[in-house]
């Protein structure tokens, strides 16, 4: 479905990002990871993921944080790997703390990675996406970009900005070929949730699998985690034809966290 085109997903060397690299793969796309890890795995990674599926994968180890490596990241795929045809702006962090002892460099560092980066690397590959008069930009916000929390001030109001930016972008774009989602997953295993399950298993005093279990019952309805799979096969229906009039959504993958 994808043969040709290049992808660039942002956090994709573990967990949603990686699940998302590899559906863009396996459907032909040539893919720009980006994201920190050991060079080494990477680099196999990489090799993995290429011999897999017979597609370029590249790398780029900009740092979300800063403008100019954002827009030497889109750059490279477009010196490397042909374009930019598909922007999935995944690259996410996470602090909890109560909004009175929130530490402000923790804020500008959530907002700067969760929300600026998607601005900024959109805005680097608009332009590509125009000249081959198609394109989609996936944003990957979170069921905290439709509801609150106690605790995370700095990622809710990235989150449901990034579903805002989404929005407007979607809006700019119509009618030009070019989309612009956001998906909201719910909780998904990843290395961020598993933090905050060990870190509810220390401060009640239970074991591990009680305190995911905790987790799921609380927000979770499915009590299941939704899969970097699912989400993977979510962008795939994004970057098909039957999304071609779907633009400026937030669609939530949550086991029904935001229908509650």
């Amino acid at each position: 479905m994808l043969t040709g085109k290049t992808a660039i997903v942002t956090g994709s060397t573990s967990g949603i990002g990686l699940g998302i690299a590899r559906a863009l793969a396996a459907q032909r796309a040539n893919i720009l990871l980006n994201g920190f890890g050991d060079p080494n795995e990477i680099k196999k990674l990489q090799a993995s993921l290429a011999s897999q599926y017979g597609v370029k994968v590249a790398y780029s180890g900009a740092d979300m944080s800063k403008p100019d490596d954002i827009a030497g990241m889109v750059a490279q795929a477009t010196s490397e790997l042909g374009g930019v045809d598909i922007l999935v702006n995944n690259a996410g962090i996470q602090f909890t703390a109560p909004v009175h002892e929130f530490p402000p460099e923790r804020w500008d560092a959530i907002i700067a990675i969760n929300l600026s980066a998607a601005f900024h690397a959109t805005q680097a590959a608009i332009p590509h996406m125009r000249k081959k008069k198609w394109g989609r930009i996936i944003n990957i916000a979170s069921a905290h970009g439709l509801v609150g929390s106690k605790l995370k001030a700095a990622y809710v109001s990235a989150k449901h900005g990034l579903v805002g930016f989404t929005k407007v972008a979607g809006l700019e774009l119509a009618g030009s070929g070019i989309t612009a989602n956001a998906i909201c997953p719910g909780w998904v295993l990843t290395p961020m949730v598993q933090k905050q399950i060990d870190d509810i298993a220390r401060d009640r005093k239970i074991k591990t699998k009680e305190a995911e279990i905790s987790l799921l019952h609380e927000k979770q309805p499915s009590e299941q985690f939704v899969t970097p799979e699912q989400i993977g096969k979510l962008v795939l229906f994004l970057c098909s034809s039957g999304a071609d009039q779907m633009t400026g959504t937030a669609l939530p993958i949550d086991g029904g966290w935001v229908a509650e």
